[in-house]
């Protein structure tokens, strides 16, 4: 009975199925769609209908120093972007007066963060302009400590240290050659590195006394005129001009570290071919008048004086007084040409100094350095060459190449330059110079 019954139940069950599908089949499309629109409304309202409950408010239990302090921790943590959602959300609620109001607030934040930055960089800029500081003193006077210095020789280098070539290493091998007891600081930013270093290595090899260092302006030109000229050109208050200002900044550096330590400046265009120990407070004539046999130009190529020369203030007095970033020459070898002229005009100067001929180490014109490089062609060419490296071995201390107008020459053999160089050399065998001199034409 009971399996009968329930045999009943399943074919009752499958026909009810059956009937209803056979109905909903039967039904119209539209009637159809209709039901289907309605199931989708109600799970529209079920899905994005929503409501906020009320939120009773909270008594704060902290004291007002304590929300001072959590205000200023969320006002000073908020990120950039946090801001401007802060911002977003009080527009769209306090209006227009509100905006304004939260723009001046986000303001005066972005000014506060701004001044904070500011200042943290001043700070940092003064510490490392200190550390600089330092550094600059505390090396040069380690290594004039530790070095027995027969003369101090001062160069500066201004460009990049790729363009430190075979000249520039030659005119140091020049002064070792004839100044081995003597010390060189080269004042320089560029060289101040590995690669600084690696370049001089030969020499340091050698048991020679060089040390590269990046100036330290500040400390360099404290307690003289030169002072007050640099922070206003760091204020901007004073024009650089068209002139590279690392050219004038070298001007000068040779003078203020003369004036400060004493000894030799040279350019790195100059070939050395005796020693200069015996010269003191002295600087070279460029040209002579040719009427009166009087100078009528100097240069600032070769400069050596004593410690604290007073001509060495007057021409860095006269550099702060009348510096002008746009003429060549200005603040350089005019400069000390119009100092001494003023000197010479008033008898009762007398400052102790000396003006060597050209010959000293201008002995040939930069209109006239191109005869220097090349060999000669014929007898005649060859006998005024010998007379020429003659009357140079016996009158001139230096010879200043001219780099402007001689970089680019070739050195021949057999030539004036050539002859001098391997006369003035120490690593004669092995520099890379000379071994380009073996194989110029």
């Amino acid at each position: 009975m009971e399996q009968s019954k329930r045999t009943e139940q399943v074919v009752l069950s499958q026909r009810l199925k059956r009937l209803i599908v056979s109905f909903v089949c039967c039904l119209p499309m539209s009637l159809l769609g209709l039901l289907l629109m309605l199931l989708l409304l109600y799970n529209s309202f079920s899905v994005f209908s929503f409501h906020l409950d009320t939120i009773p408010p909270v008594k704060s239990t902290l004291s007002p120093t304590q929300h001072q302090i959590l205000h200023h921790h969320a006002s000073t943590s908020l990120s950039e972007s946090d801001s401007s959602l802060l911002l977003v959300v009080k527009e769209t609620s306090l209006g227009l007066v509100q905006r304004q109001n939260d723009s001046s607030t986000r303001l005066e934040r972005r000014k506060r963060r701004f001044k904070r930055r500011i200042d943290s960089t001043s700070a940092i800029i003064q510490h490392l302009q200190v550390k600089l500081r330092q550094r600059f003193k505390t090396r040069v006077k380690s290594f004039l400590s530790k070095s027995s210095c027969e003369s101090l020789f001062f160069m500066t280098w201004i460009s990049s240290i790729e363009s430190f070539g075979d000249r520039e290493r030659f005119t140091i091998e020049s002064l070792f050659k004839f100044h081995p007891n003597s010390c060189l600081i080269l004042v320089s930013n560029s060289f101040d590195c590995d690669r600084g270093t690696l370049i001089l290595k030969p020499f340091i090899d050698k048991g020679l006394k060089v040390l590269p260092v990046k100036p330290d302006f500040a400390y360099i030109f404290k307690d003289t005129s030169a002072e007050k000229w640099f922070e206003r050109l760091k204020k901007g208050t004073l024009s650089p001009g068209g002139i590279p200002l690392e050219q004038n900044l070298s001007n000068l550096l040779r003078l203020v570290l003369l004036y400060r330590y004493g000894g030799i400046y040279l350019d790195t265009d100059v070939i050395i071919l005796k020693p200069l120990t015996d010269l003191h407070n002295v600087i070279g004539a460029q040209a002579v008048d040719a009427v009166t046999r009087k100078w009528s130009r100097l240069n600032n190529a070769v400069l050596i004086f004593d410690k604290n020369h007073p001509l060495l203030k007057r021409f860095i007095d006269e550099f702060s007084r009348t510096f002008n970033g746009n003429k060549w020459g200005h603040n350089g070898p005019y400069l000390v040409s119009r100092v001494i002229a003023r000197i010479n005009n008033s008898p009762s100067s007398d400052l102790g100094f000396s003006v060597l001929p050209p010959s000293a180490f201008y002995p040939v014109d930069w209109n006239r350095i191109k005869g220097f490089y090349r060999a000669p062609t014929n007898e005649t060419e060859a006998n005024w060459l010998w007379k020429r490296l003659a009357h140079l071995r016996k009158n001139t201390f230096a010879v200043h190449l001219w780099n402007r107008e001689s970089k680019k020459l070739r050195i021949e053999k057999g030539s004036i330059i050539h002859q001098l160089m391997s006369h003035s050399c120490i690593f004669c065998n092995s520099s890379s110079l000379h071994f380009k001199l073996k194989h110029v034409k």
